[in-house]
């Protein structure tokens, strides 16, 4: 049974700093593309920023410059750097995964993790 799971939310105050964490758990063959998506309340679940196999990352433009993503494949493990927060990237944050495992290929996700970004 593969799982993901994601840490590292909590309180930052704007222009704070927070790195999240997602690790890809259970019997895992190989993972491919891995993403950050966030929910804010009310609003539609959106993607952040994806990373392939080979290190290739993209961000959507609210933030770029701000959040870098990056991967240990040793340890099956997605991170979100995160800095200079703005209120508005308040949100539940989320990880998914294409992960390979024994039998079948599929896309995972975390339960996701609290970010607030508030004085």
């Amino acid at each position: 049974q593969v799982q993901l799971v994601e840490s590292g939310g909590g309180l930052v105050q704007p222009g704070g700093s927070l790195r999240l964490s997602c690790a890809a758990s259970g019997t895992i063959f190989s993972i491919n593309d891995m993403g950050w998506y966030r929910q804010a309340p009310g609003k539609e679940r959106e993607l952040v920023a994806t990373i392939n196999s080979g290190g290739s990352t993209d961000y959507v433009d609210s933030v770029k410059g701000r959040f870098t993503v990056s991967r240990d494949n040793a340890k099956n493990t997605a991170y979100l750097q995160m800095n200079s927060l703005k209120p508005e990237d308040t949100a539940v944050y989320y990880c998914n995964a294409d992960i390979r495992g024994p039998y079948v290929r599929t896309v995972y996700w975390g339960p996701g993790t609290q970010v607030t970004v508030s004085s």
